[in-house]
């Protein structure tokens, strides 16, 4: 069974927190988590592991302070010992650097790189935060594998539809530029052709002009004198 809740900020849409009923579920949890969610945990003592999980493109700077604060309070009620205190560190992390070994306990883990690991603190309980939880609170008997394969699905033809969008883009592109190409060198063509073309009819101007300059003269026959007869 895996325990869900709603949270939201002013200035975004609601996000979805999420926590497995005990360190067994919390295992399923682990294996199947989605690259958008984001890891909770009391630092140094024991408690549920609670999942944030944010919108696409979203990065963990992302999480608005409201949302985040949430997510701290909610795995500091879920801790026995630290539900109890004040200023409890709360860490947290990306899915994708949590780390587990065949040799870790169920529900352990560790990190791939701690630099990745940031900390937040609850100062106190805060009772409004809390019960304005436990109204979105859902139970749930999901399919984590089934779910995580759906969305992975979703992905992988997302990135297939966006391939074949760049591969069709640059076909257009490759056409424009032939078409492009093909009207310049028609352009070329014809700019020589009407070159060629005035060169020729300056020619024949000229020639015609030639002749126009031409002077005649007005023709004289020479006749032969009468014959005198004595």
């Amino acid at each position: 069974m895996v325990f869900y809740f709603t949270s939201s900020s002013v200035n975004s849409s609601a996000y979805t927190i999420y926590m497995g009923k005990d360190k067994y579920e919390n295992e399923d949890l682990i294996k199947y988590g989605w690259p958008e969610d984001i890891w909770f945990h009391v630092d140094k003592l024991s408690s549920a592991h609670v999942y944030l999980r944010l919108h696409k493109g979203e990065k963990i700077e992302d999480i608005p302070k409201e949302v985040l604060m949430d997510c701290a309070h909610l795995v500091k009620a879920n801790s026995i010992q630290g539900c109890k205190m004040n200023n409890v560190n709360v860490v947290y992390t990306p899915w994708s650097n949590l780390k587990k070994t065949a040799d870790m306990d169920v529900g352990q883990i560790g990190f791939h790189r701690q630099k990745d690991v940031k900390i937040v603190t609850v100062e106190k309980k805060v009772n409004e935060i809390l019960n304005r939880l436990e109204k979105t609170k859902m139970e749930r008997f999901p399919d984590l594998e089934a779910e995580k394969e759906c969305r992975d699905r979703e992905e992988r033809n997302e990135k297939k539809a966006q391939i074949q969008e760049m591969k069709r883009k640059e076909k257009e592109e490759m056409k424009k530029k032939r078409e492009m190409d093909e009207l310049r060198s028609y352009s070329s063509l014809m700019k020589a052709e009407n070159m060629s073309s005035n060169q020729t009819a300056a020619r024949i101007s000229g020639i015609q002009e030639d002749k126009g300059n031409t002077q005649t003269f007005p023709h004289f026959s020479m006749s032969t004198p009468p014959s005198r007869h004595h």
